[in-house]
C-alpha cells in the first residue's frame, strides 16, 4: 500500500472513530486531532461548521439511531487534498441499513470539509 492508500485509509478510520464515539469529551478530542478549527460538514440532512457542532452533530445522530454503528465499506482514496470513501451505519450486531460517500477536502492531513451522499437509506430513517 502507499503513502497515500495508508493516510487515506487512517484518516477514513479517523472520521468512523468520530461517528461512533458517544462520549462527547472523547469525541472532541477526535475531533480536535482530526479536523481543522474552521471544519465544514454538510450531508442532505444536517450541516455543521466547527469542532463544537460538529460534536453537536455526531452526539445528535447517536441519539436518533441509538447502538448504530459505522463503518469504512472499500476501499479509502485520496487525490491531492480531496479524500473519498464509503461507510455503512447498522444496529450493532446487525445488518447495516443506510449506506453513504463522502467526499473531503484535507488541509495538512487534517478534514477541512466534508460532503455526504446518502446512498442507501430506508424509509423511516
Amino acid at each position: 500500500m502507499n503513502t497515500a492508500a495508508h493516510d487515506a485509509t487512517q484518516i477514513a478510520r479517523d472520521y468512523i472513530a468520530v461517528w461512533n464515539e458517544t462520549d462527547a469529551a472523547r469525541r472532541a478530542a477526535l475531533i480536535e486531532a482530526g479536523w481543522t478549527a474552521n471544519a465544514h460538514y454538510i450531508d442532505p440532512m444536517a450541516q455543521a461548521s466547527g469542532h463544537a457542532q460538529i460534536s453537536a452533530l455526531v452526539g445528535a445522530v447517536h441519539q436518533r439511531f441509538p447502538g448504530f454503528r459505522f463503518h469504512l465499506l472499500g476501499k479509502a482514496d485520496a487525490h491531492g487534498d480531496q479524500l473519498r470513501f464509503s461507510w455503512t451505519l447498522g444496529p450493532s450486531g446487525a445488518q447495516d441499513l443506510i449506506q453513504g460517500t463522502d467526499f473531503a477536502q484535507l488541509d495538512a492531513g487534517k478534514l477541512r470539509s466534508v460532503t455526504g451522499f446518502l446512498d442507501k437509506v430506508p424509509v423511516g430513517a
